[in-house]
């Protein structure tokens, strides 16, 4: 790999769409890595990005992205009805992939993408960026350190209004679309961090809306011992976008815990500390603290990542099939 002879990480990525964008504007900050490479369906949308965040290369395929001898990891950065296809083709050109969430559409789709990965021994990743922010590391080592004791109940909740476009990707059943999986991902995922991805009982109930998809969701997981999971997420309906941890000593308060700008630990009888996070204050969104990961388990040899394993990524997955198989919602291309 390029990377070894002076410790940095060769990115390329897959698609030029808006969140392709903010990965590669905060790529720069990453420690270890930098772009190196686009690959978009065509060469003049390739040369494009790659001119406006300064790639030295541009890749009219991504076929031909994923046979460039010099990138290291790929970025897949599509809409989720075709992270399958794109992760198989990054795969086959023997690249380490990071992935845009949701990881896949459903789980039959992952367990192809997990059994590729490792049958040709390279590294493999849900982008979930929120798990790298600092606020969010602080709030994994409250509860390694059971600060606020047993921990009892979770509270998150990811919702906006995007307004009414039922040809949009977010609306659209051909596009995967639904609050589910572009919203209701980021609660699934924080509550997975919590308790697991494997919760005893799954309750739920949405709001299917016109075009047939799920405008607005509840989720009730039950994971027993008198632990419990409620989550909310919507994309036509807004939330305050608050996450809560309580347990039997106190609790953890993360405000718009998707962006994590901070964190406060609240134990009983105590004053209380919050954590903040001043990486805008340095130009950086977040995005670069998920490249970093990447670039040191591949330093390091590593195939997956400890903060987000490919178990529990199957894991949500399934839990989410799970939760759409109760509102009957499949989508037009699954079979």
């Amino acid at each position: 790999m390029s990377e070894a002879a002076n410790g940095i990480i060769k990115w390329g990525i897959l698609g030029t769409g808006w969140i392709a964008e903010q990965f590669a504007a905060d790529l720069k900050h990453a420690s270890n890595g930098e772009l190196y490479a686009i690959g978009s369906r065509t060469e003049e949308s390739a040369r494009k990005f790659a001119d406006k965040f300064g790639a030295p290369v541009a890749h009219g395929s991504y076929e031909a992205l994923a046979a460039d001898a010099e990138v290291d990891a790929i970025y897949v950065a599509t809409p989720h009805p075709f992270h399958k296809e794109n992760v198989l083709t990054a795969l086959s050109g023997g690249k380490a992939v990071l992935c845009e969430k949701p990881f896949t559409v459903n789980a039959h789709e992952l367990e192809e993408l997990i059994s590729t990965a490792r049958e040709k021994k390279l590294f493999l990743m849900e982008a979930m960026w929120s798990r790298f922010l600092k606020p969010i590391g602080q709030v994994r080592q409250w509860l390694s350190e059971e600060k606020i004791g047993e921990v009892r109940v979770v509270k998150a909740e990811f919702g906006f209004d995007a307004g009414w476009n039922p040809e949009g990707r977010l609306l659209n059943p051909e596009l995967g679309g639904g609050a589910l999986l572009d919203a209701g991902i980021y609660p699934v995922s924080f509550a997975s961090m919590v308790f697991g991805p494997n919760p005893d009982n799954v309750w739920t109930t949405a709001h299917l809306g016109e075009t047939g998809v799920d405008e607005h969701f509840t989720i009730l997981l039950d994971y027993g011992q008198g632990r419990t999971a409620s989550l909310h997420g919507g994309v036509r309906l807004e939330f305050p976008n608050d996450a809560y941890i309580h347990g039997t000593k106190g609790y953890i308060h993360i405000p718009q815990f998707l962006f994590a700008k901070e964190a406060t630990l609240h134990v009983s009888g105590q004053e209380p500390v919050t954590v903040t996070d001043d990486r805008e204050d340095r130009g950086i969104k977040g995005y670069a603290y998920e490249a970093e990961e990447v670039g040191r388990a591949l330093l390091e040899g590593r195939r997956e990542s400890g903060v987000i394993s490919l178990a529990e990524s199957m894991g949500i997955m399934r839990l989410l099939d799970n939760v759409r198989a109760q509102w009957g919602l499949k989508y037009p291309f699954e079979k």
